[in-house]
Protein backbone atom coordinates (compact mmCIF):
# COMPACT_ATOMS: atom_id res chain seq x y z
CA UNK A 1 0.00 0.00 0.00
CA UNK A 2 1.63 3.60 -0.78
CA UNK A 3 2.40 5.61 1.69
CA UNK A 4 -0.05 8.60 2.14
CA UNK A 5 2.94 11.82 2.41
CA UNK A 6 0.59 14.38 4.22
CA UNK A 7 0.83 18.37 2.27
CA UNK A 8 2.65 20.91 4.76
CA UNK A 9 0.81 23.94 4.47
CA UNK A 10 1.50 27.09 5.93
CA UNK A 11 -2.20 27.31 7.31
CA UNK A 12 -2.87 29.67 10.11
CA UNK A 13 0.46 30.92 10.13
CA UNK A 14 1.53 34.52 10.70
CA UNK A 15 2.79 34.37 7.63
CA UNK A 16 -0.77 32.49 5.86
CA UNK A 17 -2.23 35.34 7.57
CA UNK A 18 -0.22 37.96 6.40
CA UNK A 19 -0.44 36.76 2.25
CA UNK A 20 -4.46 36.23 2.89
CA UNK A 21 -4.91 39.89 3.90
CA UNK A 22 -3.06 41.43 1.56
CA UNK A 23 -4.83 39.13 -1.51
CA UNK A 24 -8.08 40.94 -0.28
CA UNK A 25 -6.34 44.55 0.54
CA UNK A 26 -8.25 47.73 -0.96
CA UNK A 27 -5.65 48.54 -3.03
CA UNK A 28 -5.35 46.38 -6.43
CA UNK A 29 -1.62 46.91 -6.83
CA UNK A 30 -1.45 45.55 -2.97
CA UNK A 31 -3.44 42.14 -4.22
CA UNK A 32 -1.41 41.89 -7.46
CA UNK A 33 2.05 41.92 -5.65
CA UNK A 34 0.35 39.70 -3.16
CA UNK A 35 -0.61 36.91 -5.89
CA UNK A 36 2.90 37.01 -7.60
CA UNK A 37 4.33 36.61 -4.19
CA UNK A 38 2.17 33.49 -3.62
CA UNK A 39 2.76 32.53 -7.06
CA UNK A 40 6.54 32.62 -7.10
CA UNK A 41 6.56 30.27 -3.75
CA UNK A 42 4.06 27.97 -4.71
CA UNK A 43 2.45 26.54 -1.47
CA UNK A 44 -1.07 23.98 -1.36
CA UNK A 45 -2.30 26.08 1.81
CA UNK A 46 -2.92 29.21 -0.25
CA UNK A 47 -5.08 26.84 -2.69
CA UNK A 48 -8.58 27.58 -1.69
CA UNK A 49 -7.44 31.16 -0.69
CA UNK A 50 -6.62 31.71 -4.39
CA UNK A 51 -9.83 30.21 -5.79
CA UNK A 52 -11.85 31.87 -3.38
CA UNK A 53 -10.24 35.14 -4.94
CA UNK A 54 -10.63 34.13 -8.32
CA UNK A 55 -14.74 34.18 -7.43
CA UNK A 56 -14.63 37.43 -6.40
CA UNK A 57 -11.07 40.14 -7.62
CA UNK A 58 -12.58 43.17 -9.51
CA UNK A 59 -9.02 43.65 -11.44
CA UNK A 60 -8.47 41.66 -14.47
CA UNK A 61 -5.00 41.98 -14.07
CA UNK A 62 -4.69 40.43 -10.58
CA UNK A 63 -7.19 37.85 -11.68
CA UNK A 64 -4.97 37.17 -14.39
CA UNK A 65 -2.38 36.98 -11.53
CA UNK A 66 -4.20 34.56 -9.26
CA UNK A 67 -5.00 31.99 -12.22
CA UNK A 68 -1.09 32.08 -12.65
CA UNK A 69 -0.48 31.30 -8.88
CA UNK A 70 -3.00 27.79 -8.63
CA UNK A 71 -0.77 26.92 -11.99
CA UNK A 72 2.11 27.11 -10.02
CA UNK A 73 0.64 24.42 -7.89
CA UNK A 74 0.10 20.50 -8.77
CA UNK A 75 -2.06 19.93 -11.16
CA UNK A 76 -3.23 17.12 -9.01
CA UNK A 77 -4.50 19.20 -6.19
CA UNK A 78 -5.70 22.13 -7.97
CA UNK A 79 -7.80 20.36 -11.26
CA UNK A 80 -10.57 19.05 -8.60
CA UNK A 81 -10.83 22.09 -7.00
CA UNK A 82 -11.05 24.54 -10.08
CA UNK A 83 -13.78 21.70 -11.42
CA UNK A 84 -16.24 22.82 -8.86
CA UNK A 85 -16.31 26.37 -9.46
CA UNK A 86 -17.85 25.57 -13.12
CA UNK A 87 -20.37 24.64 -11.26
CA UNK A 88 -20.62 27.81 -9.05
CA UNK A 89 -24.07 30.20 -8.85
CA UNK A 90 -21.19 33.37 -9.57
CA UNK A 91 -20.75 33.94 -13.16
CA UNK A 92 -17.35 35.16 -12.30
CA UNK A 93 -16.22 32.52 -10.50
CA UNK A 94 -17.34 30.10 -13.53
CA UNK A 95 -15.36 32.21 -16.02
CA UNK A 96 -12.16 32.31 -13.79
CA UNK A 97 -12.18 28.69 -13.65
CA UNK A 98 -12.27 28.01 -17.04
CA UNK A 99 -9.64 30.93 -17.65
CA UNK A 100 -7.78 28.39 -15.04
CA UNK A 101 -8.04 25.39 -17.29
CA UNK A 102 -6.82 27.11 -20.21
CA UNK A 103 -3.87 27.92 -18.41
CA UNK A 104 -3.25 25.15 -17.00
CA UNK A 105 -4.32 22.57 -20.51
CA UNK A 106 -4.71 19.46 -18.98
CA UNK A 107 -6.59 17.76 -21.67
CA UNK A 108 -8.74 15.46 -19.40
CA UNK A 109 -10.10 18.77 -18.59
CA UNK A 110 -12.16 18.84 -21.81
CA UNK A 111 -14.99 16.14 -20.55
CA UNK A 112 -15.96 18.82 -18.11
CA UNK A 113 -16.91 21.79 -20.56
CA UNK A 114 -20.57 20.91 -21.63
CA UNK A 115 -22.88 22.35 -24.44
CA UNK A 116 -24.75 24.45 -21.19
CA UNK A 117 -21.06 26.11 -20.57
CA UNK A 118 -20.51 26.83 -24.24
CA UNK A 119 -24.28 28.43 -24.42
CA UNK A 120 -23.63 30.27 -20.73
CA UNK A 121 -26.07 33.69 -21.16
CA UNK A 122 -23.11 35.05 -19.17
CA UNK A 123 -21.09 36.53 -22.36
CA UNK A 124 -17.68 36.23 -20.75
CA UNK A 125 -18.01 32.81 -19.18
CA UNK A 126 -19.07 31.62 -22.98
CA UNK A 127 -16.39 33.34 -24.23
CA UNK A 128 -14.06 31.95 -21.79
CA UNK A 129 -15.86 28.52 -22.83
CA UNK A 130 -14.67 28.63 -26.47
CA UNK A 131 -11.66 29.73 -26.04
CA UNK A 132 -10.78 27.06 -23.52
CA UNK A 133 -12.83 24.61 -25.75
CA UNK A 134 -11.16 24.92 -28.79
CA UNK A 135 -7.95 24.56 -26.36
CA UNK A 136 -8.52 21.11 -25.10
CA UNK A 137 -10.95 19.41 -27.89
CA UNK A 138 -9.59 16.16 -28.90
CA UNK A 139 -9.16 15.62 -32.75
CA UNK A 140 -11.95 13.62 -33.27
CA UNK A 141 -14.58 15.96 -32.02
CA UNK A 142 -13.62 19.26 -33.70
CA UNK A 143 -16.72 18.91 -35.84
CA UNK A 144 -19.14 18.06 -33.49
CA UNK A 145 -17.39 21.92 -31.24
CA UNK A 146 -17.38 23.64 -34.44
CA UNK A 147 -20.99 23.33 -35.23
CA UNK A 148 -21.78 23.89 -31.47
CA UNK A 149 -19.97 27.27 -31.56
CA UNK A 150 -21.87 28.13 -35.19
CA UNK A 151 -25.06 28.01 -32.96
CA UNK A 152 -23.84 31.11 -31.22
CA UNK A 153 -23.13 33.19 -34.83
CA UNK A 154 -24.20 36.85 -34.48
CA UNK A 155 -24.59 36.61 -30.88
CA UNK A 156 -23.65 39.64 -28.37
CA UNK A 157 -21.36 43.10 -29.20
CA UNK A 158 -17.64 43.65 -31.05
CA UNK A 159 -16.20 41.86 -28.23
CA UNK A 160 -18.33 38.65 -27.86
CA UNK A 161 -17.93 37.85 -31.71
CA UNK A 162 -14.53 38.18 -32.20
CA UNK A 163 -13.80 35.96 -29.55
CA UNK A 164 -16.10 33.48 -31.10
CA UNK A 165 -14.57 34.34 -34.70
CA UNK A 166 -11.15 33.57 -33.20
CA UNK A 167 -12.20 30.15 -31.80
CA UNK A 168 -14.02 29.43 -35.12
CA UNK A 169 -11.02 29.80 -37.04
CA UNK A 170 -8.62 28.35 -34.69
CA UNK A 171 -10.76 25.42 -35.68
CA UNK A 172 -9.60 25.02 -38.70
CA UNK A 173 -11.43 23.22 -41.41
CA UNK A 174 -13.72 21.63 -38.93
CA UNK A 175 -15.53 24.61 -39.43
CA UNK A 176 -15.41 25.95 -42.61
CA UNK A 177 -18.19 23.78 -44.59
CA UNK A 178 -20.78 24.83 -41.75
CA UNK A 179 -19.59 28.80 -42.34
CA UNK A 180 -19.79 28.96 -45.64
CA UNK A 181 -23.55 27.81 -45.55
CA UNK A 182 -24.20 30.03 -42.42
CA UNK A 183 -23.32 32.98 -45.14
CA UNK A 184 -26.65 32.70 -46.18
CA UNK A 185 -28.37 32.61 -42.81
CA UNK A 186 -32.04 34.37 -42.75
CA UNK A 187 -30.31 36.83 -39.98
CA UNK A 188 -28.38 39.41 -41.51
CA UNK A 189 -26.55 39.65 -37.90
CA UNK A 190 -25.95 35.66 -38.64
CA UNK A 191 -24.91 35.68 -42.36
CA UNK A 192 -22.70 38.84 -41.55
CA UNK A 193 -20.85 37.14 -38.68
CA UNK A 194 -20.71 34.36 -40.78
CA UNK A 195 -19.13 36.09 -43.62
CA UNK A 196 -16.59 38.10 -41.18
CA UNK A 197 -15.12 35.23 -39.74
CA UNK A 198 -14.39 33.67 -43.41
CA UNK A 199 -13.15 36.56 -44.35
CA UNK A 200 -10.81 36.77 -41.14
CA UNK A 201 -9.88 33.02 -41.95
CA UNK A 202 -8.81 34.00 -45.52
CA UNK A 203 -6.75 36.26 -44.20
CA UNK A 204 -6.21 36.99 -40.75
CA UNK A 205 -4.04 39.99 -40.99
CA UNK A 206 -6.96 42.23 -42.35
CA UNK A 207 -8.72 43.05 -38.80
CA UNK A 208 -12.25 41.97 -37.52
CA UNK A 209 -13.60 45.60 -37.68
CA UNK A 210 -12.83 45.62 -41.27
CA UNK A 211 -14.31 41.84 -42.13
CA UNK A 212 -17.23 43.01 -40.14
CA UNK A 213 -18.08 45.81 -42.40
CA UNK A 214 -17.09 44.24 -45.65
CA UNK A 215 -19.16 41.12 -44.48
CA UNK A 216 -22.47 43.39 -43.56
CA UNK A 217 -21.73 45.31 -47.07
CA UNK A 218 -22.30 42.14 -48.81
CA UNK A 219 -25.03 41.40 -47.21
CA UNK A 220 -26.90 44.51 -47.19
CA UNK A 221 -25.81 44.63 -51.18
CA UNK A 222 -26.34 41.45 -52.03
CA UNK A 223 -23.15 39.43 -53.06
CA UNK A 224 -23.89 40.31 -56.80
CA UNK A 225 -24.67 44.19 -56.68
CA UNK A 226 -21.25 43.94 -54.46
CA UNK A 227 -19.38 42.41 -56.62
CA UNK A 228 -20.21 44.75 -58.99
CA UNK A 229 -19.79 47.63 -57.03
CA UNK A 230 -16.31 46.78 -56.03
CA UNK A 231 -15.35 46.23 -59.92
CA UNK A 232 -16.26 49.68 -60.83
CA UNK A 233 -13.98 51.08 -58.52
CA UNK A 234 -11.09 49.09 -59.30
CA UNK A 235 -11.77 50.27 -63.13
CA UNK A 236 -9.22 53.45 -63.65
CA UNK A 237 -10.90 56.81 -63.76
CA UNK A 238 -9.79 57.08 -67.44
CA UNK A 239 -11.57 54.00 -68.69
CA UNK A 240 -14.27 55.10 -71.79
CA UNK A 241 -17.64 53.81 -71.91
CA UNK A 242 -18.00 51.42 -74.64
CA UNK A 243 -20.02 53.00 -77.69
CA UNK A 244 -22.81 50.87 -78.84
CA UNK A 245 -26.90 49.99 -78.83
CA UNK A 246 -26.59 50.74 -74.56
CA UNK A 247 -25.82 54.27 -75.46
CA UNK A 248 -29.44 55.94 -75.54
CA UNK A 249 -30.11 54.82 -72.31
CA UNK A 250 -26.89 55.34 -70.75
CA UNK A 251 -27.35 59.10 -71.79
CA UNK A 252 -30.70 59.09 -70.67
CA UNK A 253 -29.53 57.76 -67.32
CA UNK A 254 -26.55 60.51 -67.24
CA UNK A 255 -28.93 63.32 -68.35
CA UNK A 256 -31.13 62.20 -65.06
CA UNK A 257 -28.60 62.02 -62.69
CA UNK A 258 -27.24 65.36 -63.73
CA UNK A 259 -30.29 67.31 -63.36
CA UNK A 260 -30.67 64.93 -59.80
CA UNK A 261 -27.43 66.87 -59.11
CA UNK A 262 -28.57 69.90 -59.58
CA UNK A 263 -31.29 69.57 -57.70
CA UNK A 264 -29.06 68.61 -54.99
CA UNK A 265 -30.58 65.03 -54.91
CA UNK A 266 -29.78 61.44 -56.16
CA UNK A 267 -31.60 59.32 -57.92
CA UNK A 268 -31.39 55.08 -58.76
CA UNK A 269 -33.04 54.70 -62.30
CA UNK A 270 -35.16 51.94 -63.02
CA UNK A 271 -33.17 48.72 -64.44
CA UNK A 272 -29.98 50.49 -63.41
CA UNK A 273 -26.94 48.77 -61.62
CA UNK A 274 -25.25 49.94 -58.73
CA UNK A 275 -22.43 50.34 -60.53
CA UNK A 276 -23.86 52.03 -63.53
CA UNK A 277 -25.43 54.86 -60.87
CA UNK A 278 -22.00 54.85 -59.46
CA UNK A 279 -20.36 55.81 -62.62
CA UNK A 280 -22.60 58.38 -64.01
CA UNK A 281 -22.90 59.88 -61.23
CA UNK A 282 -19.69 61.64 -61.41
CA UNK A 283 -20.71 62.15 -65.31
CA UNK A 284 -23.79 63.85 -64.00
CA UNK A 285 -21.58 66.25 -61.92
CA UNK A 286 -19.23 67.43 -64.52
CA UNK A 287 -22.65 67.89 -66.72
CA UNK A 288 -23.83 70.18 -63.91
CA UNK A 289 -20.90 72.05 -63.59
CA UNK A 290 -20.78 72.64 -67.73
CA UNK A 291 -24.43 73.49 -67.12
CA UNK A 292 -23.79 76.11 -64.34
CA UNK A 293 -21.25 77.95 -65.88
CA UNK A 294 -22.91 78.41 -69.01
CA UNK A 295 -26.06 79.83 -67.10
CA UNK A 296 -23.49 81.87 -65.79
CA UNK A 297 -21.76 83.03 -68.73
CA UNK A 298 -25.45 84.27 -70.39
CA UNK A 299 -26.23 86.28 -67.66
Amino acid sequence: MQEVVPIPTTHGTPQYTRMADALGAKDSSVRLQAALAVGSNPDPGFLETLVERCAVEPDFFVRDMLSWALTRLSPEITLPRVRRELDSERAQARSQALHTLSKIGDPSAWAWITRDMLRDADDEVARTAWRVAVLLVPEGERKDLADELLLQLGRGDRSVQLSLSRALVDLGDAAGPALENAVAHPSPEVAAHARATLLLRQNPEAGFDAAVDEARRVVNLGPERAAAAAAQAEKPAATAEPAGAGELAEATVTAHAAKAAQAGETIEPAGATAATVTAHAAKAEEIAKAAQAEETAGC
